[in-house]
């Protein structure tokens, strides 16, 4: 099977969330498997220079953008055995940063016809084109209504995944025209038209053969109001074309035995030696060092989204305890003037680092004992992946992808590999950090739960057959989805 990844963004090229994670992992693992993945994404201008001098130039030609007509590079690199194609336009992509512009609409229209065009010019036609959240939506909508009778087009079928249905592409109605060159007839409340405006994404969730998303529990959270962010009625539509597997972590990056970043490697069958990791993160961050004080840690996106007003809400009541408490992350600016201020009033218990750092992630997951994660809604998450791979035992909310893969530890059964709630509530909350502080003090329930965290296989490879598997029903189905 050829299968054409459309991604903005993707580990080690560029990076501003999970996204590029799976990009940077998954096609590795579908290739183990005898799939023909390679992938595409912008030449940004802040892709490394490293990998700009190794690009080769394939070809040169124009996409129209409505009215205008823009030059468009298509250059290759083939890395660690992957394929990847870069579209070349500055104008729209060497800039500071990946999103968060004026002309996003126009950036990501360009990029999605610029997709399609490319296939008459590089030597690859893809039996799938799997697209990736709002930035590449159109592409499935497109291929539809203004590919699908060109030479070569007619029998590609498309997937899209839906990493976070929050963010959809929502930009006046004009683009339709301006953008796409469509007719206005497009803009209707079953294709295109959302509440007045034009919606990348439900361009991809009306067209595309098949929609997943990165958790079970996610795709039926969707279906919901609550959730569905006022698109839950056509998901619902659409719950027979639409499937959750469970996205992995790259357990050759992520791996406490051969991390070049601790102080001391670790295996479950040696976790012990976990404990020096733990010293070391509290010497790094000027913590007094006793592998008796808890150490509660979090490397997150300071947003609403991952539960940080529950935290505001009671952590002076959180600082009583007998703990330490570390956060990394940066994000919403009251948020890091929170923890600044947390620090200061509580300097011998509350350390924060307002940024991120690659390196320092990897040691807080080493070295703390519990990981904190209470999500207002996760549509998979990476975090509590990692931090089960290095024996930190997460504290989560029971939502999307938490759900999925965290089980509230039982000490009757000796089964459970973390602590979990329901209820998106601050005392719910520190209930269940509470709990989790109790069985820390019982070395025997800690160790039993931490083991169980640490075994789980968290890998690519049972998600990567899912998609294999998915692809290859839609390549044997001989129709396409009709809208």
């Amino acid at each position: 099977m050829n299968v054409l990844f459309v991604v903005s963004e993707c580990v080690p090229f560029v990076k501003s969330g999970g996204l590029a994670d799976v990009a940077g992992s998954l096609p590795n693992e579908l290739i183990k498997q005898g799939t023909d993945v390679r992938v595409i994404l912008p030449k940004y201008g802040t892709i490394h220079q490293q990998y700009k001098k190794k690009m080769n130039p394939l070809k040169q030609f124009e996409v129209k953008v409505g009215w205008r007509k823009q030059y468009c590079g298509i250059e290759q690199l083939v890395l660690k055995n992957i394929t990847y194609y870069f579209v070349d336009n500055e104008y729209y992509f060497n800039r500071d940063n990946l999103y968060g512009y004026d002309d996003d609409g126009e950036r990501f229209a360009y990029f999605n016809q610029a997709v399609l065009e490319s296939l008459g010019h590089i030597d690859f036609l893809p039996d799938i084109i799997h697209c990736h959240d709002w930035h590449t939506a159109m592409i499935p909508y497109l291929l539809r209504i203004k590919y699908q009778q060109r030479q070569g087009y007619q029998h590609i079928k498309s997937v899209f995944t839906i990493h976070n249905l929050q963010f959809q592409g929502i930009f006046a109605k004009e683009a339709v025209g301006d953008l796409f060159e469509l007719n206005y007839k497009h803009f209707n409340s079953k294709e295109l038209e959302f509440y007045g405006a034009m919606n990348f994404m439900k361009g991809g969730l009306v067209a595309a053969d098949s929609i997943t998303t990165v958790s079970e529990a996610y795709k039926e959270e969707i279906q919901t109001e609550y959730y569905g962010e006022k698109l839950h009625g056509l998901l619902k539509q659409r719950a027979n074309h639409l499937e959750g597997i469970l996205n992995g972590i790259d357990d050759e990056f992520y791996n406490p035995a051969s991390d070049p970043a601790l102080k001391q490697s670790f295996h479950v069958s040696d976790r012990c030696r976990k404990k020096e990791n733990k010293l070391d993160l509290q010497q790094k961050f000027g913590l007094e060092e006793d592998i008796e004080i808890p150490i509660i840690a979090m490397v997150t996106r300071l947003t609403k989204q991952k539960g940080l007003d529950l935290i505001t809400c009671i952590f002076h009541e959180l600082m009583q305890e007998d703990i330490q408490f570390i956060l990394l992350g940066t994000g919403d600016e009251p948020f890091e003037q929170f923890f600044r201020a947390m620090e200061q009033k509580y300097p011998q218990k509350c350390k924060a680092y307002i940024g991120f750092d690659e390196s320092i992630a990897h040691r807080i997951y080493a070295g703390a004992d519990l990981f904190l994660m209470p999500s207002q809604f996760e549509p998979c998450g990476l975090g509590q992946m990692i931090a089960m791979r290095y024996g930190a035992v997460p504290i989560v909310r029971e939502t999307g992808g938490l759900k999925d893969t965290v089980l509230s530890y039982d000490p009757e059964t000796g089964k459970g590999n973390g602590f979990t709630f329901t209820n998106f509530n601050a005392h719910d909350m520190l209930y269940t950090i509470r709990r989790a502080l109790d069985f820390f003090q019982n070395e025997k329930d800690m160790d039993q739960v931490m083991t169980n965290a640490m075994k789980k296989d968290f890998s690519w490879a049972q998600s990567a057959f899912q998609y294999n598997r998915l692809y290859a029903s839609l390549i044997t189905r001989s129709e396409t989805h009709v809208f």
